[in-house]
C-alpha cells in the first residue's frame, strides 16, 4: 500500500495541472507557452566608443523669412517743421554767431551823454529765397533771446532783465514779417539790394507794427550778408526805466538793428 500511494499522488497533481491549463484564457495560455519555451532571443547592438577629439557635426542655422523693407528714416526730423519753399526756392538760415541783434538808447549818465548799446548773437530765423526771383522771397519769424542781451554794465543788465524786459516771463522778442517790398529781379555775387520788411514786433506782451529798412548783398561764397534797422518808442511797449542815481535822462527812441549772415541750409 505504501508503494502505490506516491504514484497516485503524482497522477492527481498532473490532472490538476491539465485542468488549470484548460481554464486559462487564450492569451494567458500563449504567454504561458512563451514562458515555457524559454527566453526569446534579443539582438544586442554593441556600443561604439566615442572619440573625445572628434568634433560634433555643425547644424546649419534655421532660415528666417526675409523682413519687409522699411522706408528710410529722416535723419533730420527738424526739417519737417520748416516752412515749405516754392519751386526754385532755397532755405537760408541766420547763422550764429555771425548774426547779431542790438539796441541803441541815449542816456545821460552823471552829466555825460552816452549811447547805451545792448547786443546778443542768440538770433534765429529763416528765409525762403530764389536767387533768380527775389520778389518771391518769404521771410519767417525772427526771434531774439532777450535773456542774453548784455551791455557794458552788469548793473544795467540786471535792471534791464528784471525790471524793464522781465525776461523771466518773456524770454523772446519776436518779429513776424507780413510784407516784403522793394525787392525784385535776380541776385548776382557782389550785387547790393535795399528793400523794406514790414511786420509785427512783440516785446514782452505788447505787439506793434514796425518796418525794417534792409540792406543785403550776395557774396561769392554763397552767403547773404546785410543789416536791418528800425526805430521804436519805449512808450509804445511800456518800457519804463526805473529811477537810478546818476542817470538824469533816458531817450524815448530805441534803434533796433540786426546785422545778419544768411547761409544756405537749415
Amino acid at each position: 500500500m505504501k508503494k502505490l500511494r506516491l504514484p497516485l499522488i503524482g497522477a492527481f497533481l498532473i490532472m490538476l495541472a491539465l485542468t488549470a491549463c484548460a481554464l486559462l484564457p487564450s492569451n494567458e495560455a500563449q504567454v504561458g507557452s512563451e514562458l515555457s519555451s524559454g527566453p526569446s532571443q534579443v539582438t544586442k547592438t554593441p556600443i561604439q566608443p566615442v572619440d573625445p577629439t572628434e568634433t560634433a557635426p555643425t547644424m546649419p542655422p534655421p532660415t528666417m523669412p526675409p523682413l519687409e523693407t522699411l522706408p528710410p528714416v529722416d535723419a533730420n526730423p527738424s526739417s519737417a517743421t520748416e516752412p515749405p519753399a516754392a519751386a526754385g526756392q532755397q532755405i537760408f538760415s541766420l547763422r550764429q554767431p555771425d548774426t547779431q541783434a542790438r539796441f541803441t538808447l541815449y542816456e545821460e549818465l552823471r552829466g555825460q551823454p552816452k549811447d547805451v548799446v545792448g547786443s546778443t548773437d542768440q538770433v534765429t530765423g529763416q528765409v525762403a529765397l530764389d536767387l533768380a526771383d527775389l520778389g518771391a522771397a518769404q521771410i519767417g519769424p525772427v526771434q531774439v533771446n532777450a535773456r542774453s542781451l548784455v551791455t557794458d554794465s552788469e548793473n544795467r543788465n540786471r535792471m534791464m532783465r528784471n525790471f524793464i524786459l522781465n525776461t523771466d516771463t518773456y524770454e523772446w522778442i519776436t518779429f513776424n514779417p507780413t510784407q516784403v517790398s522793394g525787392l525784385s529781379g535776380s541776385a548776382a555775387p557782389g550785387q547790393a539790394f535795399t528793400f523794406q520788411v514790414a511786420g509785427d514786433l512783440t516785446i514782452r506782451d505788447i505787439t506793434q507794427p514796425v518796418t525794417f529798412e534792409v540792406n543785403a548783398q550776395l557774396g561769392d561764397d554763397g552767403l547773404v550778408r546785410g543789416s536791418a534797422t528800425t526805430t521804436v518808442e519805449r512808450s509804445d511797449y511800456n518800457l519804463n526805466i526805473p529811477s537810478v542815481p546818476g542817470v538824469a535822462n533816458v531817450g524815448q527812441t530805441v534803434t533796433l538793428t540786426i546785422d545778419f549772415v544768411l547761409a544756405p541750409g537749415a
